[in-house]
């Protein structure tokens, strides 16, 4: 057993997607993607599921690629916290004519 002053260290799930919304005040949504075989047809299809992270200092714009970890239970929907930005969308200009 390990002593008493020394701290734990726990396994944080993680997960890596795509921002969809930072509509919300420090909250982000993001989508990731996983590829499944179909249980009868075993054809890979892509699942899709939302998660509700909170970006407390407001990094991650919508389109960027985010790492998310597991965190104990923020909000009614929030149990992920933005570990860091993967990668940043492209930010395209508006045009005028």
């Amino acid at each position: 057993m390990a002593p008493p002053n020394e701290e734990k260290k726990l396994h944080k799930q993680e997960k890596v997607g795509e921002v969809v919304s930072t509509s919300m005040a420090k909250t982000i949504v993001v989508s990731v993607t996983r590829r499944v075989p179909h249980p009868a047809y075993k054809r890979i299809i892509k699942k899709r599921k939302k998660f509700y992270a909170h970006d407390e200092k407001g990094l991650a714009n919508v389109g960027d690629v985010v790492r998310i970890e597991e965190s104990r239970p923020l909000s009614k929907l929030k149990r992920w916290n933005l570990a860091e930005v993967v990668r940043k969308a492209v930010q395209v200009a508006a045009v005028e004519i």
